[in-house]
């Protein structure tokens, strides 16, 4: 259960990073070129903490459903 909450939330946070990296790409204002980077940069490390911190989690935790994966 806490894995789909988790991953439901994880999907809501980058599709709501998508879409503001397309606003900050409309908009017309003096700040917007840094927000725009720092959207971008947010959609490239955001998934990829989130990954580093499940498969810690996992490794830590020893879940028996990741082990079965690696063989």
């Amino acid at each position: 259960m806490i894995k789909r909450v988790f991953s439901l939330i994880i999907a809501v946070l980058l599709i709501s990073m998508y879409v503001l990296t397309l606003v900050f790409g409309l908009m017309q204002n003096p700040v917007t070129t840094k927000l725009l980077v720092a959207s971008v940069s947010a959609t490239i490390l955001v998934p990829v903490v989130l990954y580093a911190y499940q498969r810690i989690y996992s490794i830590v935790k020893g879940d028996p459903d990741d082990k079965e994966n690696e063989k």
